[in-house]
């Protein structure tokens, strides 16, 4: 249980998580257990329950003067975790994706799920890198599809590129900017519980419109 109470905590207060790794791991190594989370979230087909939205909001406002970490590392600490993460994932699935696929282990690559990424790739290309950096869940899955064949690495590296930095600007620098704010310091939990949300709306809408959508065929068929 202790793993489970780790990752549930992190999810609920990042911020506590972070002044914790500040104090015990120093200025400079505190931002391992950053890169990590980060990466593995991105990079391995496993976790896509980690809390990247969150933490990297947390961050920003650790990394606004005064706060324990510094903006620039801050940035370029996520920027690599994000774009390596990614590609980590995009040459796991080149290697072995129709074998994990064909094994059942991950629950979470459900027809379904890998139905509604293919229709992503379809209607927007490379775009879907992109789009689906702001997805928790859908980020994780996107560059592991790429990587079964949907994509050349090269053209997936450009967007995992653009999507990858764009994702960890805005969220670390809405913490950087908005962090120190009164009323974001006195309901922080509440606040990174609407971002968690406001993250996986989409994918909670399309899920429930996928749910009907097959309702309805099944009650024409009948």
């Amino acid at each position: 249980m202790g793993i489970v109470d780790f990752f549930v905590n992190l999810l609920k207060d990042p911020r506590a998580a972070i002044a914790g790794w500040i104090i015990a791991l120093g200025p400079l190594w505190v931002y391992t257990p950053l890169f990590l989370i980060v990466f593995v979230e991105t990079g391995l087909v496993f976790f896509p329950f980690l809390p990247g939205d969150s933490l990297l909001f947390a961050a920003g406002v650790f990394s606004a003067p005064g706060g324990g970490l510094h903006l620039l590392p801050t940035l370029l600490v996520f920027y690599a975790a994000a774009i390596l993460g990614n590609t980590s994932n995009y040459w796991i699935a080149r290697f072995f994706g129709s074998r994990i696929i064909d094994s059942g282990k991950v629950k979470a690559l459900t027809p379904e799920r890998m139905a509604k990424l293919d229709d992503f790739f379809a209607k927007y290309g490379g775009l879907t890198i992109i789009i689906t950096r702001f997805m928790p869940f859908f980020r994780t899955f996107a560059p592991f599809i790429a990587g079964t064949g949907h994509m050349n690495f090269g053209k997936f590296t450009f967007f995992n590129v653009i999507g990858g930095v764009s994702w960890v600007s805005l969220f670390v620098l809405v913490g950087y900017f908005f962090g120190g704010v009164p009323f974001v310091q006195e309901h922080f939990e509440v606040i990174v519980l609407g971002i968690v949300a406001v993250s996986v709306a989409p994918a909670f809408v399309g899920a429930v419109k996928g749910a009907l959508a097959a309702r309805k065929k099944k009650a024409r068929q009948e």
